[in-house]
């Protein structure tokens, strides 16, 4: 059997336990580490109940087909929950760490400090805050070259997608290295600059933020914009990325469609960033022109497009939408 190194997952909370189901079902052994000083009883209780959630999640992973409950066992195995005063230990032998206490800055700087003060200098300390720049907490740690921020998205074992965001002194080997353990687990990590919001939850923000202005501007009711966005919105942008859609429709469309609603709607929220223009101006559209925000060059175009249509009928197909055609024969 091949081994695979070993993770700890900083805080028995949400996140630290999806965490944990993530690497364990990969067949991680997991350290779920309890960094609160407590009594032993209230211990055992916390520890009791995160490995009961544990079970139960895995039991309704096995009801929805995605293992079976024979595998529920082995897999929960690999978890222990280990007590804020044999945390040292857990720390050291572990490859990467992965932080996960409140989103309060002064907390997660004081659990960083105390986490690779014990750990010694080997392992890599990944912070999981959807919030906080990196940055912010890197100074917390003893050499932050090998600190960087890992964005999950819950629930933590099911979405694929991972934010790598590496500070100021992250060794890009370090960058590398936690990539390469994610996409051994069946991750998606994508690498982003220091920002706030990263890349979903900037997106998804503005997003969420429009969809409840069109409620309160009475635009449609909530049920009608959500079946919009699950079967409109949603379903294009899991084929298409968002930028690869601009390139699909025309990056020139998109200039238009921005100029008009800007006007029409009176908000300068709708105006496009100056790279669709100066896209346009350098001939730039998107697959019509062979490069765009992607570049098609050598491309077979008319294959990539069929691969996409084809993405798009098997969604028709998992919504139960896809219908045979009307055809009448004498």
């Amino acid at each position: 059997m091949t081994a695979r190194d070993k993770i700890a997952a900083l805080g028995a909370g949400r996140m630290g336990r999806g965490i944990a189901i993530a690497f364990a079902y990969a067949g991680h052994e997991v350290a779920l580490i309890d960094f609160k000083p407590r009594e032993t009883a209230a211990f055992d209780k916390l520890a009791t109940g995160a490995l009961g959630d544990i079970e139960t999640t895995l039991k309704m992973l096995a009801r929805v087909g995605l293992l079976t409950a024979d595998d529920v066992a082995p897999v929960l195995a690999r978890v222990r929950v280990v007590a804020e005063a044999n945390a040292a230990e857990a720390l050291r032998e572990s490859a990467i760490i992965f932080e996960g206490v409140p989103e309060v800055v002064d907390l997660k700087r004081d659990a960083l400090a105390r986490a690779s003060r014990l750990a010694g200098p080997k392992p890599i300390i990944a912070s999981t805050t959807s919030t906080i720049l990196v940055d912010d907490l890197s100074g917390a740690v003893e050499r932050p070259e090998r600190f960087l921020n890992a964005h999950w998205l819950n629930p933590a074992y099911l979405v694929p997608l991972v934010e790598l965001s590496p500070g100021r002194a992250t060794d890009p080997a370090v960058t590398a290295r936690v990539r390469a353990v994610l996409d051994g687990i069946g991750k998606v990590p994508v690498v982003c600059a220091a920002t706030p919001g990263y890349i979903v939850p900037r997106i998804q923000a503005l997003a969420m933020n429009e969809a409840a202005r069109m409620v309160e501007e009475g635009v449609a009711s909530a049920d009608e914009i959500d079946k919009a966005i699950k079967y409109g919105f949603g379903f294009r942008f899991a084929v298409l990325g968002l930028l690869e859609f601009i390139d699909w429709g025309g990056g020139d469309i998109l200039h238009y469609a921005s100029k008009y609603l800007t006007g029409a709607l009176n908000s300068e929220r709708y105006a496009a960033p100056e790279i669709i223009g100066r896209n346009m101006a350098e001939g730039k559209i998107g697959l019509s022109t062979r490069q765009g925000f992607l570049d098609y060059t050598g491309m077979d175009v008319d294959a990539y497009r069929e691969a996409r249509l084809k993405a798009f009928v098997d969604l028709l197909r998992h919504f139960e939408l896809a219908r045979k055609p009307v055809v009448d024969r004498d």
